[in-house]
């Protein structure tokens, strides 16, 4: 099994290169020119796609080739008191700039949005504002010019005191998208309402990929065994490929994320690194059956969490690394 490590949005080696730098609404409607408000806003955000192009820089020269954006390029967007403002076609070159690089390459780079992006939702402006979070992600793909194998992930959302009511909602609202925005979407299960299981039967159901999150099963099952729903997840992904959306997305590996509890009293809260036990008996039970997986690094110290599980994964048996982020199985 070929495996890929990457990590999430920020790093901890490459300094000043946050990119996910902001202004409070409270700051912007400080300012009493709009107009220079936009620009700031503007600037910022101009600002963290530069940022961004470094971390992927970075990545490159370590071999990383899998890495999530920030959802938060750029501050307030979608903010009530922005009303209709859409500042991606002014920021046309710099996207363009990140999506080359990325294309060239040839790193698989997703986005995350937050946890108020929910389609389980009965409320119709929640659901309204969640179908835009998505369709504004998609722009900023588009405007990548990356095709349908850059996603994005969210969980199924609130039970809202009915699972079973929620889960027909959500395929309800997530059927009544955009193709385009049903395509780019991956499942994941979460650490407290829709289990493995769960998420799976209903990305099984709508079509997507579920990316399996590890130390969300841990905390939150019924029992199920990760490695005896591995198939079906996998199959997830086989169907994608066989629907062949683009060539880039048809051979899109299988992902999963992983983290480790902060400790027994905080199972849920991630730590600063990855325990390597746990995730290497995972491995070595799926590998037979799975040529090629990527790792979403949740862990809290980011790349340096990425470096360190790639050194205790190499002392394990049967592991050969590749390079700095990438082994064998």
């Amino acid at each position: 099994m070929l495996i890929r490590l990457g990590y999430v949005a920020m790093s901890t080696v490459v300094k000043n290169a946050s990119p996910s730098k902001t202004m409070t609404a409270t700051n912007f409607s400080k300012l009493l020119d709009r107009e220079a408000a936009i620009r700031k806003l503007q600037r910022i955000g101009a600002e963290n796609l530069h940022n961004t192009l470094r971390l992927l820089k970075h990545n490159r020269a370590h071999d990383i080739m899998v890495f999530r954006f920030s959802s938060r390029f750029i501050p307030l967007i979608g903010h009530e008191m922005l009303g209709d403002w859409d500042p991606i076609p002014s920021l046309s070159a710099e996207f363009e700039e990140l999506g080359s690089y990325a294309k060239q390459n040839n790193m698989r780079v997703s986005f995350h949005p937050d946890h108020f992006t929910v389609l389980s939702t009965a409320r119709k402006d929640v659901l309204q504002k969640s179908v835009e979070d998505l369709e504004r992600h998609s722009a900023m793909l588009n405007a990548m010019g990356l095709g349908m194998e850059a996603m994005c992930n969210i969980h199924v959302g609130g039970s809202y005191g009915d699972k079973i009511k929620s889960a027909k909602r959500f395929v309800q609202n997530f059927t009544a998208m955009r193709m385009p925005i049903q395509q780019r979407i991956t499942l994941e299960n979460d650490d407290k309402t829709f289990n493995a299981l769960e998420t799976l039967e209903i990305a099984e159901e709508v079509g997507a990929p579920m990316v399996l999150d590890v130390h969300h099963h841990a905390v939150n099952n019924n029992g199920e065994d990760a490695v005896e729903l591995w198939p079906r997840i996998q199959e997830t992904w086989l169907k994608r490929a066989r629907l062949n959306l683009d060539d880039a997305s048809s051979s899109l590996p299988p992902k999963i994320h992983v983290s480790s509890p902060k400790g027994e009293t905080e199972p849920r809260s991630h730590a600063d690194y990855v325990e390597v036990g746990p995730l290497y008996n995972f491995l070595k039970a799926i590998a037979p059956i799975t040529p090629k997986l990527d790792i979403m690094i949740e862990a809290k110290m980011k790349d340096s969490a990425l470096f360190k599980l790639m050194e205790d994964l190499k002392e394990q048996e049967g592991v050969t690394a590749l390079n700095e982020a990438s082994l064998q199985l």
